[in-house]
């Protein structure tokens, strides 16, 4: 699992938090079910009292949308183009009780913003904070400088990979380039793990072991692993009917599972 090495980010230009807490969630590759992770944590975490933020941080393949049948009529596309502030296109899922800021699929990838667009977004996000207990970022899959820069401004990051072997690579990759971009200074516990689509929760465990040992091995350390999410039938059964896995499946191994680790996440 070795990679190429790779310039970081300049650490003085990563802001600490001083308000609520914000977990960027990214796997480096598409389809491992991310996306409908950082929905279902959102709720998970909205049930636990807290007062939830996700925002879809994905322009070319945003999809938060998609997946719970919304139309806004504001989205992050617009917040970009300075047609609304983030709190106007915020929207209440009155369901999962917890806010959403859509992006815009087909619209071109936050990679091709300029610079100095994306430090307003997420200027306006550390605002958002200060009004949220938890700011969760769907990150765009992939490792371009932008999904970098979100990932390394955020508290903390939420790692998702698979039993996959490219996953793990690709997980691995997202660890390594993040550990460089935040920086000695601000420590390596930072970064977590979540295996999903799992057989089974001692398989899942084997997983998070193979990342771990090659995170100890080339990397000096190894993020904790936050929880396991079990394969289940019923999440593709919610995501076809654009539900809550929450509302329409709570009792399932996979519902459970995530409430789990948002548990975790919450300490």
């Amino acid at each position: 699992m070795t990679q190429s090495a790779s310039p970081s980010l300049t650490p003085s230009s990563l802001t600490p938090s001083s308000s609520g807490r914000v977990v960027a969630i990214a796997s480096g590759k598409g389809g491992v079910g991310k996306t409908w992770f950082a929905i279902t944590l959102a709720h998970a975490l909205a049930r636990q009292g807290r007062r939830v933020l996700l925002f879809d941080g994905d322009l070319g393949l945003a999809n938060v949308d998609i997946q719970l049948g919304l139309m806004p009529a504001l989205d992050l596309g617009s917040v970009i183009a300075g047609r609304a502030s983030l709190a106007e296109a915020t929207l209440h899922h009155a369901d999962g009780d917890f806010g959403i800021v859509v992006g815009r699929s087909g619209s071109g990838a936050l990679s091709t913003l300029d610079p100095a667009v994306l430090e307003r977004v997420l200027e306006a996000l550390r605002a958002a904070a200060g009004k949220h207990d938890l700011v969760l970022l769907d990150l765009g899959a992939g490792l371009d400088r932008s999904v970098r820069r979100m990932a390394a401004w955020a508290d903390e990051l939420l790692v998702l990979a698979t039993e996959e072997p490219t996953s793990l690579t690709d997980a691995y990759a997202v660890l390594k380039l993040h550990a460089a971009d935040r920086g000695a200074d601000r420590g390596v516990g930072a970064a977590s793990v979540v295996v999903n689509q799992a057989a089974s929760r001692p398989g899942g465990e084997r997983t998070y072991a193979t990342l771990a040992r090659a995170c100890a091995t080339f990397l000096g350390h190894a993020p904790p692993l936050l929880g396991v999410v079990r394969r289940d039938e019923r999440v593709r059964d919610a995501i076809r009917r654009q539900t809550l896995l929450l509302t329409r499946h709570p009792a399932c191994a996979a519902a459970q599972d995530v409430e789990a680790a948002a548990r975790a996440l919450l300490g």
